[in-house]
């Protein structure tokens, strides 16, 4: 397994990194409707769309992207508030309530209101090549909450954070995650990165809420899991999982960020 991890890692990340830094625009806008399509095929795979609800939804998700994408069309501010409240709010209220995964036409308006804005977020986040080191900081900033917790966790965890939905996480992990974000997010701060238009009380507030969507994204998966009864969203890749176990967190922070960006400048 650990052997998988590495190698499917070492593959990925060049491609990540050489998209992300050098991929003209339609390019990149290709390459993020791609990890969009594969993330929304494993989605409606968890809320067991059958074959042909999945191939008619694939399609007309990739029609709407390019169509979006030739047509110059961004998400309206409406949307963008609607995203940025279904993240703060809907999602905490179905971690708490549990609801079960929807299914049909519902499943579909869900799949749709979680990948969009996150393709959208990928464009509007990265319109150039010189963008590339931002929307990489963020997608660090996602990464070492995930890493800090696990260790902080595996160290000193005691008081589960969610056990009926992710057993392994604990308030320890959660907080160890939030502390090391801080301290990232400042230093992006002070160094121009992110954040450099923000006041420090605003930069440390900016951080924790972008912690806890973090968090919110990886446990609505994987309650999207619990309900259909699997372990992974798919077996894409090798060691990883799919591409929405590794993309969840991503999934949530960049809408939110984005959404943050686009109706508050």
């Amino acid at each position: 397994m650990l052997k998988q991890r590495i190698l499917t890692a070492l593959v990925l990340l060049p491609l990540m990194l050489g998209m992300l830094f050098y991929a003209p625009a339609a390019l990149w806008a290709a390459f993020a409707a791609l990890i969009a399509l594969l993330a929304l095929w494993e989605y409606g795979r968890m809320c067991r769309l059958s074959e042909k609800q999945s191939n008619r939804y694939l399609a007309a998700s990739a029609f709407f992207m390019l169509t979006a994408y030739l047509g110059g069309w961004q998400l309206p501010p409406l949307i963008w508030f609607l995203v940025l409240l279904g993240w703060l709010a809907g999602a905490p209220l179905w971690l708490r309530r549990k609801w079960p995964l929807p299914q049909q036409g519902n499943a579909m308006l869900l799949g749709w209101g979680l990948l969009l804005p996150f393709w959208f977020a990928l464009l509007d986040l990265r319109p150039d090549t010189a963008a590339a080191p931002k929307l990489l900081a963020l997608m660090a900033l996602v990464w070492l909450a995930d890493v800090a917790a696990y260790f902080v966790g595996r160290a000193c965890g005691k008081r589960k954070l969610a056990p009926a939905i992710s057993p392994g996480k604990s308030w320890e992990g959660a907080l160890g995650g939030a502390a090391a974000v801080l301290v990232y997010a400042c230093w992006l701060r002070g160094n121009g990165w992110l954040f450099e238009n923000l006041s420090w009380p605003a930069t440390v507030l900016a951080a924790l809420v972008l912690t806890v969507v973090s968090i919110e994204g990886d446990l609505l998966e994987s309650w999207f899991k619990r309900s259909a009864g699997i372990k992974d969203s798919s077996s894409l890749l090798p060691g990883h999982g799919g591409v929405y176990d590794r993309t969840d967190s991503l999934i949530a922070v960049l809408a939110v960020y984005a959404a943050v960006q686009n109706l508050f400048g």
